[in-house]
């Protein structure tokens, strides 16, 4: 099969995805086209001008399929190149622009909504990560719909639900990995991009609260970082340091080496304020980490009860959930990990061709 992959933002999560696609159907022949992750007005709004007349020789060879992420510009493509609008069309969801926090810094406009609604109308197949990132999807366009003064054609969102599936992004084999637990206190990690939808606040919250428990723990903060970071990482820097629970600190470079710490790990935490799959999370319980996440998001769907925090008083409810598990691993009590084996790429190559098996009727 010739299949055309198009990522119009490329950012570290979406880049995983395709990569690992790519890599699971050595089979078909691939034509992979991505943009660099940054400018995001003008990246989500341009592609399909960048792509159309930078890139038509490719475009317009005959293609059995084309599998675009959600930021792609479908509809503007597909007139610029007629071809593409023969060509069966699946469209993947790693988030949605209808559930994002705001940091009060955004540029509000509504343009990058009607991107996801006219994509999810477009294609013929709507995939999504989490049900959490569907659902928040069809809510959100149901809203905005019904704020638009007229002519809006009624069933819209109907028609969306009608070709949408929730497929995960799927983990390499090679993430799951033995545990190999280290002696001492707790070993927690956090593992998230640095920025301030990932909940610093809290984390440092739940530290401080952790600390004045005298809970014994040491924690490692990674993750991908960027020019500017919140503040709020120089003071939990230096609250760790001060009472000598700081672990690694900053980006790790090497894979190998980040997932040795993983294995090493006892613990991951997230305090996202939004997660449309949480793949820092599950490549760390694949590695033997014991997720402590918030009841919200995609987690309830991914995680049992007793590794969600509760969403009254976060902070509190975090710091509790893990001076508990810092008080079973001194009593030598091994701490119960998710089996998340179906989530990886082995289990779940059979509905990936499944779902790429599109025809046009």
């Amino acid at each position: 099969m010739r299949i055309l992959l198009l990522s119009a933002y490329d950012a570290v999560s979406h880049r995983y995805w395709r990569q690992g696609l790519v890599n699971a159907f050595p089979e078909h022949q691939w034509t992979v086209l991505s943009l660099p992750a940054r400018y995001f007005s003008w990246r989500i709004r341009g592609n399909s001008l960048s792509w159309a007349f930078g890139e038509r020789e490719r475009l317009s060879q005959p293609y059995d399929l084309v599998i675009a992420t959600s930021m792609v510009d479908l509809s503007a493509l597909r007139g610029f190149v007629p071809s593409l609008a023969a060509t069966p069309t699946l469209v993947y969801f790693h988030e949605n622009q209808f559930d994002y926090p705001e940091s009060g810094r955004e540029y509000r406009s509504v343009e990058p909504q009607i991107l996801n609604l006219y994509n999810a109308l477009c294609a013929d197949r709507v995939l999504f990560n989490s049900a959490y990132n569907r659902d928040t999807l069809l809510s959100g366009a149901d809203a905005l719909l019904r704020k638009l003064p007229d002519q809006v054609p009624p069933g819209l969102v109907d028609q969306i639900r009608a070709r949408s599936q929730v497929l995960h992004v799927p983990l390499p084999d090679v993430a799951f990995l033995p545990h190999e637990p280290v002696t001492g206190p707790l070993e927690m990690v956090w593992n998230h991009r640095w920025e301030f939808d990932k909940g610093p606040e809290l984390l440092l919250a739940a530290v401080t609260e952790l600390q004045a428990a005298q809970v014994p723990f040491r924690l490692h903060v990674v993750g991908q970082q960027f020019r500017s970071t919140p503040p709020v990482f120089e003071q939990l820097h230096q609250r760790l340091a001060q009472s000598g629970q700081l672990g690694c600190w900053g980006h790790i470079d090497g894979i190998g080496e980040y997932r040795r710490l993983l294995q090493r790990a006892d613990v991951v935490l997230s305090t996202a304020l939004h997660d449309f799959q949480g793949i820092a999370v599950l490549e760390a319980v694949a590695a033997g980490c014991r997720p402590v996440v918030p009841d919200r998001l995609a987690y309830p769907e991914l995680f049992p009860d007793d590794c969600r925090y509760a969403e009254v008083d976060e902070s509190r409810s975090l710091s509790q959930m893990v001076a508990q598990l810092a008080q079973r691993k001194v009593e030598g009590v091994a701490l119960d990990v998710s089996d998340i084996s179906h989530l990886s790429w082995r289990s779940m190559r059979p509905a990936w061709a499944e779902a790429m098996a599109l025809k046009r009727d």
